[in-house]
């Protein structure tokens, strides 16, 4: 609020009133007003001084009477406490990715499928009995922000999910309610309860405005630590930072540009009507969307972006084009990954030359190789760069790089800077080509080479790999991945404190280390930045992690062919590490082994007949052979032993006994869940539905045995029946389930 003029008129603040209780609630409708009013781009109602104080008073209030806590009072704009660690929750619609395209005869040619697709045209016709119906299109910017999903039901601020990986998202509440431009409620005078919907999803972009990237990274710089690279990074690091304080002081924007559920389908008929709908409860929806209807005009609409988006107050990388009808979009339906009726059009990176002056080999986790180039420092897409990924070794032979190169150099997506060519002309006399490693920078152990299938030059490579378990490089990698929150969920074991600790006399050089650091309490206190409270937070955060089972482990250790997803599904086969150790080659990848010969099959298992499986491994035989071969090494045994050792626990908590869930009716079947179920959340019902013996997907297809189908199924719904799946309600689904309790 910048506008600190006196108004003629006052306000009814100015009226104090005895009663604490009311003086809260007049406060809380007060200074949600003045905010709303100034996001909106209204008259303000007080200056920025008159709600500071007002703010405070609140504060103190409700300071005093903790019992009228709300968690979406103004104060919380300011930060609470930091929260213990995210929650994941699913959506209630997918927040599916858009297709992208950088050429405007690609946009041209969407747009005809789009007319195409509904029988529309992009012309008003003269025959007014035989006019054909016409579609619009929305043309905004595309902010290169945090995209997120606030759900809010009968007016209130309910949470905030992030896009996770489009089924589910982190709940980032607690740092959402500090953007100001967010309200946390909806109700206001001028608006009737009956206008806002008991459910309504708002989707969007979190953003760091770019004068405030700007401050933050001077203030950073000052402090001595190292700027953030981009706004976007900055903004996604402030959301996931657990104290709300972090985000209240970095000024965050959000705006809004989407739909998620709706309880009334009547609410707004498309794109336009919703966005200037909840305009009025507050949100900032954008002052550059236009409404087009024909390929002509949207191009137009491109270029006029093109032309001032880097005088916004945000970066955007593109222009997102969508059908604007929504029952036109729902006639268009979705790919297994995006909307048909929307895309986004994205600017070129820019591209500028600069020399290479090195190329550095980084050993990761797994022992993948990957070449980074070190490049004589260029100004691109406002950041100065100095490095940039060159992939792999194919591709330094296909463009033949030479230290000393004049490289041509962009930004994928304005973010991750890559070299993309050589001006050869400008190549020096004495240029040195850049040659793969014959072994490992870190260890020298030799190589693994995978190769790239190429019928034009089979020669050419994808990958070289160290396979040394014990290399160094390595290790650190993979400690970072192990303690990380998805894996062994180590807190206070981040990145800085494995290399402080590393750097350090400490012995810290496998995954059993970590499980005796309780060892070196007195060394651990003395090292910088650590203290008596955070090495005890440390070491009580390890000893929880010793429960956390085998999943967990397999899934932290930096196993090739298991993640997350694998690990489960084999701690869900096999009880503890012994089983699995024990298992023959053909028990990791039962469904595998019957898709083989008869003869590959009898001898591998003995069987001359199909298989009885109840179970999915997630492993094929091309991956099976490699775990196998892994388990039964000397460096497994060993890493094994040490951790049991340690007190970890190597015993499933996946466990499913096949004879218990031989006569489950969900067992050996591939489910998709869809739409909103009264008595279940869809990760909740997932993991029931898996212990039951089924897989559990988000896409149906041919291979889908059966589709539960909660309210509002949408195009899940029509493909399943399409294919001829089975479908069932969440009655059916109850009726089962309570069957099988009996």
């Amino acid at each position: 609020m910048n506008d600190d003029s006196t108004h003629d008129h006052k306000p009814p603040y100015h009226v104090r009133v005895s009663d604490a209780k009311d003086r809260i609630y007049e406060l809380r409708s007060l200074l949600s007003r003045a905010n709303s009013a100034y996001y909106l781009g209204e008259s303000q109602i007080m200056s920025d001084t008159e709600f500071d104080l007002l703010l405070k008073e609140l504060e103190a209030l409700e300071a005093d009477h903790p019992q009228l806590h709300d968690p979406n009072s103004p104060t919380a704009r300011v930060g609470g406490d930091p929260i213990p660690g995210f929650t994941t929750l699913p959506h209630a619609i997918p927040m599916l990715s858009i297709d992208n395209t950088y050429n405007e005869q690609e946009v041209r040619q969407w747009v005809e499928r789009m007319h195409k697709g509904l029988g529309s045209s992009d012309a008003p016709s003269d025959d007014l009995f035989n006019a054909t119906p016409s579609t619009t299109f929305t043309c905004e910017p595309k902010i290169d922000g945090v995209a997120l999903s606030i759900r809010y039901e009968d007016g209130s601020f309910i949470r905030a999910l992030t896009r996770g990986d489009g089924t589910q998202g982190d709940d980032v509440s607690h740092a959402i309610r500090t953007i100001r431009s967010v309200p946390l409620n909806l109700q206001s005078d001028d608006i009737p309860d009956e206008d806002i919907p008991a459910v309504l999803e708002v989707r969007g972009e979190v953003y760091i405005p770019l004068q405030e990237f700007i401050r933050i990274n001077t203030e950073r710089e000052e402090a001595g630590d190292d700027p953030f690279m981009n706004p976007r990074n900055a903004c996604a690091g402030t959301i996931k930072n657990l104290d709300p304080k972090v985000a209240a002081a970095r000024n965050l924007g959000f705006l809004a540009h989407g739909s998620g559920e709706i309880s009334d389908p009547k609410f707004a008929s498309g794109h336009a009507e919703f966005s200037s709908k909840i305009k009025r409860f507050g949100f900032d929806i954008g002052e550059h969307r236009t409404i087009e209807s024909n390929a002509d005009a949207i191009i137009g609409a491109i270029h006029r972006i093109d032309g001032i988006r880097h005088d916004l107050e945000y970066a955007t990388d593109g222009v997102v084009i969508r059908v604007d009808s929504f029952e036109q979009q729902a006639t268009l339906g979705f790919t297994s990954k995006s909307p048909r009726w929307c895309i986004a059009y994205k600017f070129p990176a820019e591209r500028k030359t600069t020399r290479l002056l090195s190329v550095e080999h980084q050993v990761g986790k797994t022992g993948k190789i990957t070449p980074r180039a070190t490049l004589e420092p260029v100004n691109l897409a406002g950041t100065t760069v100095s490095h940039a990924t060159l992939h792999n070794y194919g591709m330094i032979r296909t463009r033949d790089l030479h230290v000393g190169d004049t490289v041509e150099v962009e930004k994928a997506g304005e973010i991750i800077p890559q070299v993309i060519g050589v001006v050869l002309q400008d190549r020096p006399k004495d240029a040195e080509r850049v040659l793969p490693p014959e072994h490992c920078p870190a260890c020298d152990a030799p190589l693994e080479i995978e190769p790239l299938e190429s019928r034009d030059d089979p020669t050419l490579e994808t990958t070289r790999r160290c396979v040394n378990p014990e290399c160094p490089a390595q290790v650190r990698e993979k400690l970072v991945w192990f303690a990380g929150r998805k894996q062994m969920d180590i807190e206070g074991l981040g990145e800085s404190t494995i290399d402080l600790i590393r750097g350090s006399e400490i012995p810290l050089n496998h995954f059993a280390d970590i499980f005796n650091l309780h060892e070196h309490r007195e060394q651990l206190v003395e090292l910088d930045r650590m203290g008596e409270k955070k090495v005890e937070n440390l070491i009580a955060g390890i000893e929880a992690a010793k429960s956390q089972g085998l999943a967990r482990v397999l899934a932290g250790m930096g196993i090739r062919h298991i993640g997350t997803t694998t690990a489960k599904q084999l701690a869900r086969r096999f009880k503890d590490i012994d089983d699995l150790r024990q298992a023959e080659l053909w028990e990791l990848m039962p469904t595998a082994v019957n898709t083989m010969s008869q003869a590959k099959r009898e001898e591998l298992t003995g069987s001359k007949g199909k298989l009885e499986t109840t179970y999915e491994t997630g492993l094929g035989a091309d991956t099976a052979p490699v775990i196998f071969e892994y388990l039964h090494s000397d460096a497994a045994r060993d890493a094994f032993d040490r951790l049991s050792a340690c007190g970890v626990d190597l015993s499933s908590k996946d466990y499913q006994d096949a004879e218990s869930i031989i006569d489950s009716p969900f067992a050996g079947k591939t489910i998709v869940i869809t739409g909103t179920l009264e008595r279940f959340g869809r990760t909740e019902l997932s993991e029931q539905l898996e212990s039951l013996g089924a897989k559990v997907t988000g896409s149906v297809s041919k291979s889908t045995d059966l589709l539960i189908a909660g309210e509002k199924a949408g195009s899940k719904l029509s493909k399943a029946q399409t294919l001829g799946i089975e479908v069932w309600d969440e009655a059916k689904l109850v009726q089962t389930l309570d069957s099988m309790k009996g």
